[in-house]
């Protein structure tokens, strides 16, 4: 039986190669191989199990690429500028840059280019915000498919019982459909800690509405391996070459 042939840009998206519009880009400008031919074609159809291989000039554009991370305050959006509040990428200037940061590189316009949040943090919440350049590691932080846990700490106003805590671990839904296991333990007296394999909108300060609390602070701490640590708000720095999120 013959195997179905898939858009070449999905099979490289699949397999982590690079996103889909950079995958429809390379293929353009010549840099995309199938079983050692060129292709210059967009839409070719291949068999999954074919040789991908790059060009040169593809893998240093690839390398160019930055991620970055900032510690976002409150009353920034993750995205696009709304209600005239402005978006958390403009806290990205070479004066922001965090003095600690042992990657020195001098931020440049190149830079800036198509850097776009992977993922949200609500504008009333602060901590950890990635911004990156590269496919790869956007599709591994909001894919579908991804398994990325992300860390927080949410100060809470309200009584939790035993039974609602078991709940925001495991059982409530949000618009008609079941939210993912979480973990969620008391970090102290006021002070929940949530792990989460998913970021619905609002999704924390939902929850907490469902068992009856009010969060009046929500900070997030770590998105996989990688940790908010010492960074300063409105500071950011450059993702680390031996950094990695899985």
């Amino acid at each position: 039986m013959s195997t179905e042939k898939v858009r070449l840009s999905k099979v490289m998206s699949e397999r982590g190669i690079c996103s889909r519009r950079e995958a429809d880009a390379w293929i353009e400008k010549g840099w995309v191989f199938v079983d050692g031919v060129r292709v210059q074609e967009l839409g070719v159809r291949i068999d999954p199990a074919q040789i991908i291989s790059l060009d040169a000039a593809a893998r240093g554009q690839q390398q160019a690429q930055v991620t970055v991370l900032l510690h976002k305050p409150v009353g920034f959006v993750s995205g696009q500028a709304e209600d005239g509040h402005k978006p958390a990428v403009v806290l990205v200037t070479p004066a922001t840059h965090w003095k600690e940061d042992k990657t020195t590189r001098p931020l440049t316009p190149s830079m800036m280019r198509g850097l776009a949040p992977a993922g949200r943090l609500d504008i009333d919440s602060t901590g950890l915000l990635v911004l990156t350049q590269d496919g790869r590691i956007a599709k591994t932080l909001i894919g579908a498919d991804s398994a990325i846990d992300k860390e927080y700490l949410v100060r809470v106003e309200g009584h939790l019982t035993d039974a609602d805590l078991a709940r925001l671990n495991f059982g409530l839904s949000l618009d008609g459909r079941p939210l993912r296991r979480a973990q969620v333990s008391w970090q102290n007296q006021d002070q929940l800690r949530f792990i989460l394999r998913e970021g619905r909108k609002r999704q924390i300060r939902r929850m907490c509405e469902l068992v009856g609390l009010k969060v009046t602070g929500l900070k997030r701490v770590r998105i996989g391996n990688v940790r908010l640590g010492t960074l300063p708000a409105g500071q950011w720095r450059y993702l680390a070459p031996d950094e990695s999120f899985e």
